[in-house]
């Protein structure tokens, strides 16, 4: 039996390889490039406009706004929707913590609802019993770019009289029931973080086919700051005239990285079929271990996968995660952890959450490791990935 590195052995690789790394071409620094010596705004530019029509075309959806990042997509989401204090989101805990506080921002309570335990995706039922007369939206978290179950939420959400809230992060290229991820909820957000499958350095967006969601998207992402006298209270004074028409934000996308987004979305096909490559081979390596479970799918997401999560089973292995975490490291091979339940943290401690309220997702986090993906993995790369998984688990079997 080949033995772990950690345990005496020699490492698979020489090199570290990370669980998730951006890919930049000749395009990407020409578009860039391109902006810097335009002569043109380099924010508030013609490249924002550029970039949320591709959206548009790319998501299915009728409106796009680009904003600075993923957890200003979900501000103003939640701004849009009308959502304030007294209210309740209900969102799943196994996501990064923007998902809940972008209702904490808005002065509403998040709502932690379980999640399946096969797609790892949040539970419709789930959903339904955390509902109350003070419930104003869900926000659905596409987790590993798997599609949530949009068509139960949306029945949900349709039956109470509450918005659909999407968190697509990890799912752009994603197709639920052959439409895009983007064209199904209410409002769609996605992060353009450096590890997702597409990168603006930071950046992110919502989109939407409501144009009065549209109308209020806008105006929360420039400090609610109109110059459509459709909107002011008072005739303008002139062409350098403007209005407040609400408590907005900066929440900004610079024309620098509306470009580099541009240029990365048009490698979006490629950078999604390369990443399907990588989830098939370690799909057959990995239902053939015995000490790993590997997620499922359902049927109805074509998806575009972000993460690719390894789910150790505790009862037929002697070592635990954060012994497999450290195996894997001397492989040379770095992994994470996705995610830390959200209400584990001490600040929604202070608010009053405790552990328990999902016991399936508290699971789950103790079982989880997250393994490379990206674009850039070799062929070799990915070989390497699943003998170090692989040597790991037979050596440490019970």
């Amino acid at each position: 039996m080949e033995k772990p590195a950690i345990a005496g052995g020699n490492p698979v690789r020489d090199t570290k390889l990370y669980y998730g790394h951006q890919y930049l071409d000749e395009a990407d620094y020409q578009a860039v490039l391109d902006v810097l010596r335009s002569g043109n705004d380099l924010t508030c530019g013609p490249k924002i406009a550029e970039l949320e029509e591709k959206l548009c075309w790319i998501t299915g959806a009728k409106y796009a706004v680009a904003v600075s990042n993923g957890t200003a997509a979900l501000h103003v989401a939640c701004l849009a929707a009308g959502i304030g204090e007294g209210d309740e989101v209900i969102t799943t805990p196994i996501t990064f913590a923007a998902s809940a506080n972008c209702a904490l921002y808005c002065g509403a309570r998040p709502v932690f609802a379980d999640i399946d335990e096969k797609t790892w995706n949040i539970d419709p039922q789930s959903v339904r019993e955390r509902i109350t007369e003070r419930t104003k939206a869900v926000v659905a978290v596409d987790f590993t770019g798997q599609s949530a179950q949009l068509d139960e939420l949306l029945e949900i959400c349709r039956e109470k009289g509450i918005l659909l809230i999407t968190d697509g992060a990890h799912s752009i290229g994603t197709k639920y029931k052959g439409r895009p991820v983007g064209s199904v909820a209410d409002m769609t957000t996605f992060s353009f973080h450096p590890v997702k499958t597409v990168t603006a350095g930071e950046g992110g967006a919502v989109v939407t086919s409501d144009p009065a969601l549209y109308e209020r998207l806008s105006l929360f992402r420039a400090h609610g700051i109109t110059r459509n006298p459709a909107l002011m209270e008072k005739e303008p004074d002139g062409p350098w005239y403007y209005e407040q028409v609400a408590l907005g934000y900066n929440y900004r996308m610079t024309d620098i990285q509306a470009a580099l987004l541009i240029s990365q979305l048009d490698k979006l096909d490629r950078f999604v079929a390369r990443r399907r490559e990588i989830v098939a081979c370690y799909n057959e390596a990995f239902r053939r271990v015995p000490q790993l479970i590997v997620q499922e799918e359902i049927p109805e997401s074509d998806t575009a996968r972000h993460l690719y999560i390894i789910r150790l089973r505790p009862e037929r292995l002697s070592i635990g995660r954060k012994e497999f975490f450290d195996a894997l490291d001397a492989e040379n091979v770095r992994c994470n952890v996705h995610y830390i339940p959200v209400y584990y943290f001490p600040w929604y401690r202070k608010l009053g959450y405790r552990k328990g309220i999902c016991p399936k997702a508290e699971k789950l986090y103790e079982e989880i490791l997250t393994i490379p993906l990206h674009y850039n993995l070799t062929d070799q790369d990915v070989e390497d990935v699943i003998r170090a998984v692989e040597k790991i688990a037979a050596y440490y079997a019970k």
